[in-house]
């Protein structure tokens, strides 16, 4: 007896990626015609451009100093245990998005495959979604102290809503077409999620998880301005308070190449987690 094409159709949409493997490639390559360097002009432009502002005086040094006054500060930094702050705030984002990234997942998934824990869980949480990442800090420090615990408490906040809402709307969006073929072959529940529902929600759990770690570097400043002695948020308030802006200045550009680095990461284990989809890539 023939197999009926319509009960073989889920094998075919559940290994897709065999059959988009050529396809896959082909974007890889487009991607690779275009020269890596080409990030870095709009950056070095914008930098050339401050040099020359503050070495003409049309900016006041003091208020905006050159970036190569900024660069000599981050070399003078480096002798002054630069690495350590580094590291207390790199340890914080990792402790806080871990936490925050984790409980998302789990909930979002259960938010995403019930209705009903939907209708019960979901305006508490887009409820506190409103709430700026300031008004915590009170709250933390009344219930924590001013050690480690609010520091981490308020990254694992600051990671949690864009990852639960990357992985409920990703579960939630899924084609209910694929999810009915699948269940004409009678898969079972836990098959369904493994075989259908996580492939198909896995890009928007991604792009949470991308925005996640974003929130948290963002969420990691605002705790370390207050009552920190370590980590690139006290580098912000010591140069405020001493009014050194290229202290200041030097802290936001870590902070800006430790986002883009750990953003970096986040996007290559993206294309290679789906490096099976067939998708418009072919941007010039």
């Amino acid at each position: 007896m023939s197999a009926d094409p319509n009960l073989m159709l889920p094998r075919a949409v559940l290994e897709v990626r065999l059959s988009v493997t050529a396809s896959a490639s082909t974007a890889q390559a487009r991607r690779n015609g275009t020269p890596c360097w080409i990030g870095a002009v709009l950056p070095l432009s914008l930098l050339l451009a401050l040099e020359a502002a503050s070495r003409l005086g049309w900016v006041a040094p003091h208020l905006l100093p050159p970036p190569s006054e900024v660069l000599n500060t981050l070399w003078w930094l480096l002798g002054q245990g630069l690495a350590g702050h580094v590291a207390a705030s790199g340890l914080r984002v990792l402790a806080g998005f871990a936490a925050g990234a984790g409980l998302a997942l789990a909930i979002g998934a259960l938010v995403g495959l019930s209705r009903r824990s939907e209708r019960f869980l979901d305006p508490s949480f887009q409820a506190l979604r409103a709430i700026p990442s300031l008004a915590w800090v009170p709250l933390l420090l009344l219930w924590l102290g001013i050690d480690e615990a609010p520091k981490i408490v308020l990254i694992a906040i600051g990671a949690f809503f864009p990852v639960y809402m990357g992985v409920a709307s990703g579960f939630r969006d899924v084609d209910r077409k694929l999810v009915e073929v699948a269940r004409m072959t009678g898969l079972s529940s836990l098959a369904l999620v493994r075989r259908v529902l996580l492939p198909a929600a896995m890009p928007a759990v991604l792009t949470g998880l991308r925005n996640g770690l974003s929130l948290a570097w963002m969420f990691m400043v605002a705790a370390e301005l207050i009552a920190a002695t370590r980590g690139l948020g006290y580098l912000l308030t010591d140069g405020r308070e001493t009014s050194r802006a290229d202290i200041v200045l030097a802290a936001i550009v870590l902070l800006a190449l430790l986002g883009k680095l750990s953003d970096t990461a986040m996007q290559r284990l993206e294309r290679h987690l789906l490096a099976w989809r067939d998708t418009f890539d072919s941007r010039a």
